[in-house]
């Protein structure tokens, strides 16, 4: 399988790490029961981003249950040396990484190990990082989609930077059409549908979703908005 069998018109995608964890697997359940088939699973190491966030322990506990309701986990490695850390992904359950830009001097070696765990492949780049550069890369490697920054990366609930929507444009210009566009942070109502004009197709979203009373109907009302 890969995200040409998982994306439908677009995805929205909940970040669990906002969820409450005292409540993780419930959290994912209602979700998967609101139509979600695809959850971001944010990475930090505490270098590359300050925060330690959550890792293959996590990942391995919750990979059963997403993945026998015919569900998806896209982990987002926020990380140095992303080549050390695949094969533990892999091993606990991921279906796609996604390493940064600016992290990756030899992205092809790194884009081989992780097919060779049987994973998607995912490049993002971070706000301060011009557009070309991660562009040409991903063409070069071959990866299956490319996700921008819309705030830096580490820590939920930052306000969305919104030169992020012509940069997002930008970025479906310059990449292949079966390429998909994803983008993450400060993903909400007020932006989903002009982000989906400007040719994102993968939404990520923590606050707008777990971070608030009710998930399903957060998450519900995010696909409508982009109906």
């Amino acid at each position: 399988m890969s995200w040409r069998d998982w994306v439908r018109n677009a995805e929205v995608e909940p970040s669990l790490y906002a969820a409450d964890f005292a409540r993780l697997g419930e959290q994912i359940e209602v979700l998967l029961r609101a139509g979600c088939r695809i959850f971001h699973f944010d990475v930090g190491d505490g270098h590359f981003v300050e925060p330690v966030t959550i890792g293959p322990v996590v990942l391995e506990s919750i990979a059963p249950q997403v993945h026998e309701a015919g569900g998806v986990l896209d982990c987002h490695l926020m990380v140095e040396s992303p080549e050390h850390h695949i094969p533990q992904f892999g091993e606990a359950g991921a279906d796609s990484v996604t390493v940064h830009f600016e992290v990756c001097r030899d992205l092809a070696s790194v884009v081989a190990l992780a097919r060779d765990q049987g994973l998607q492949v995912g490049l993002v780049f971070n706000p301060e990082t011009e557009v070309e550069e991660p562009a040409a890369a991903a063409i070069e490697a071959g990866v299956d989609l490319v996700l921008c920054m819309s705030v830096h990366p580490g820590y939920s609930g930052q306000a969305f930077i919104p030169e992020s929507v012509e940069r997002i444009r930008r970025l479906r210009e310059l990449l292949p059409d079966e390429m998909p566009v994803q983008v993450d942070g400060g993903v909400g109502l007020e932006n989903i549908r002009e982000l989906y004009d400007a040719g994102a197709r993968l939404f990520v979203a923590a606050s707008a979703i777990v971070g608030g009373g009710d998930p399903s109907a957060a998450y519900g009302r995010l696909v409508r908005a982009l109906a």
